[in-house]
């Protein structure tokens, strides 16, 4: 089993996933791994970094596929006895002209972003290492759709004892409503993007909690961050930040020094913590 130190980054094959990995491999010292669900373009993006004189290793991960979840885990298990730097960055959004039927969309926004993500946390946090670092990518779109949310929508997502279980019922409701036509009247707003990012800084707040409670000693820092609005194939062309500027608030969470005992459990926008 090695002993050298892994980082590893879903979704990590373009955008900011890649400009996540780029860093990280000239920053981390240790094994870098970049994941994709696509084993070809994967690889394609290792062998561009190769190019630029970095080494990062490549892993199959599609976050959708709790198969392809479990045999990485059970990788890192094996090779590493665990992982010292998990970047959730892995996510979708249908474009704003996107015809698609708005339930269907939130079904599978929600299937990647929310749940997806969640079982990426359930299957790798238990194997993150005393001063692990983890970081989901959310973003302040999940600030302006609680904003829109009903006020007792507001209350159960700033509540500091909501537990998983009662988040995934309301992000399992969101999609319900959306299918039965009523998610307005039940005080939803009309982003199924900014409704799963909701979900995943909730879930970032509730894991923090959890573990303080269960490895406080383990000094693990987990943040939720926002990249900005980044120029990738998701944002489009007319976005004001690059890929290497979105990467930077990812990174410097990843990064946190061994003896940092914050941020953690906060959402996180240009280095800063923001107000939920």
């Amino acid at each position: 089993m090695s002993s050298t130190p892994v980082a590893l980054v879903t979704g990590g094959n373009k955008g900011i996933g890649f400009a996540i990995v780029r860093d990280l491999c000239k920053q981390f010292t240790g094994d870098v791994y970049l994941t994709a669900r696509d084993p070809g373009r994967g690889q394609a993006a290792v062998t561009k970094l190769q190019e630029e004189g970095l080494n990062p290793l490549f892993h199959q991960l599609d976050i959708d596929n709790l198969q392809s979840i479990r045999t990485l885990r059970d990788f890192l298990k094996e090779k590493y006895g665990g992982l010292n730097v998990l970047v959730n960055n892995a996510g979708i959004a249908f474009k704003v002209a996107d015809t698609t039927p708005f339930a269907i969309q939130a079904e599978v926004t929600m299937r990647t972003n929310f749940f997806a993500t969640r079982d990426v946390c359930t299957e790798l946090l238990p194997l993150i290492k005393p001063h692990g670092r983890v970081v989901n990518v959310s973003s302040m779109a999940s600030v302006s759709a609680l904003a829109r949310c009903s006020q007792d929508l507001q209350q159960k997502f700033r509540n500091d004892t909501i537990t998983e279980q009662e988040l995934v019922k309301l992000m399992t409701k969101f999609v319900e409503d959306t299918k039965n036509g009523v998610h307005e009247k039940e005080g939803w707003p009309n982003t199924a993007y900014g409704v799963s990012k909701i979900g995943v800084t909730v879930l970032s707040r509730i894991q923090a909690q959890m573990l303080n409670k269960e490895r406080k000693a383990d000094r693990i820092l987990l943040n939720a961050c926002c990249p900005g609005w980044v120029r990738t194939d998701m944002a489009g062309p007319n976005a004001t930040k690059s890929p290497e500027e979105g990467a930077e608030t990812p990174v410097y969470l990843a990064l946190l020094a061994p003896d940092a005992d914050g941020p953690h459990g906060q959402l996180i926008s240009e280095k800063k913590v923001q107000k939920w």
